[in-house]
């Protein structure tokens, strides 16, 4: 969705979904470093959410990386 600021903003819904806090917070840490590094700079202005699902716990930070980039991509066209 298009924004109303000059810089892209970026949300995260993720669920517990059987995991322990600290399990969520580590993803969540991965996926704000992984916004920060790779997508922030390139993203025009909009608010997105990404809504993670239960198989992102299981991926190593490299795999996650990889489909993190290719959603952001095909959303950002």
């Amino acid at each position: 969705m298009a924004s109303l600021h000059a810089f892209p903003r970026v949300g995260f819904v993720v669920p517990k979904y059987k995991h322990t806090g600290v399990d969520r917070n580590r993803l969540k840490r991965r996926l704000r470093e992984l916004i920060r590094v790779d997508v922030l700079p390139e993203l025009p202005p909009m608010d997105l959410v990404i809504r993670v699902l239960p198989v992102a716990y299981t991926r190593n930070f490299e795999t996650l990386r990889a489909e993190v980039l290719q959603a952001v991509r095909r959303i950002a066209r």
